[in-house]
């Protein structure tokens, strides 16, 4: 099975409005790992392992989020595959 990783970083109104547990919920419904960690600036960062078009389908989510979130901006960068065998919230 093909996989990849995409590493992203979400800019907006999303931490403190489960941000990080939603973003891991819908990686499991997709079958991708990774993590979804606070970062000190208010940002979230979220790595995505998984099939290309289940990795594609939780990046776009990425923009949505959860109900309280207010997602402004989503930078995506494909990076070297990681092995990650389930997806945490950090």
């Amino acid at each position: 099975m093909e996989t990849c990783c995409v590493k992203a970083l979400v800019t907006g109104k999303v931490q403190g409005v489960w941000y990080r547990r939603a973003t891991q919920e819908r990686a499991l419904q997709y079958g991708v790992t990774g993590h979804a960690r606070n970062l000190p600036d208010g940002r979230v960062e979220v790595l995505l392992c998984g099939g290309p078009d289940a990795v594609k389908a939780v990046s776009e989510w990425l923009w949505k989020g959860p109900e309280k979130a207010r997602v402004t901006h989503v930078e995506l960068e494909v990076i070297e595959m990681h092995n990650p065998d389930d997806f945490r919230t950090l």
